[in-house]
């Protein structure tokens, strides 16, 4: 049997999504792709590799954060 990654597909669809002209969007075509992102984000946060987009994040705030204009 074949299995398909649910945060896989759904970054697919974002994609998609995300192509789209900007100009023919409704409001609530955004809203979805708003919940669509914030799903992914859920189910790849506990994962190694959104362990590891964390860290990275989380060191280049703190490299922005103590540059002193």
């Amino acid at each position: 049997m074949l299995s398909v990654d649910v945060a896989l597909l759904l970054g697919v669809i974002v994609v998609l999504r995300l192509r789209r002209r900007t100009e023919s969007r409704s409001r609530n075509d955004e809203k979805m792709t708003v919940l669509i992102v914030l799903l992914l984000g859920v189910l790849i946060a506990p994962t190694p590799f959104g362990q590891w987009m964390l860290d990275v994040l989380g060191r280049l705030v703190h490299g922005v954060a103590g540059i002193s204009f």
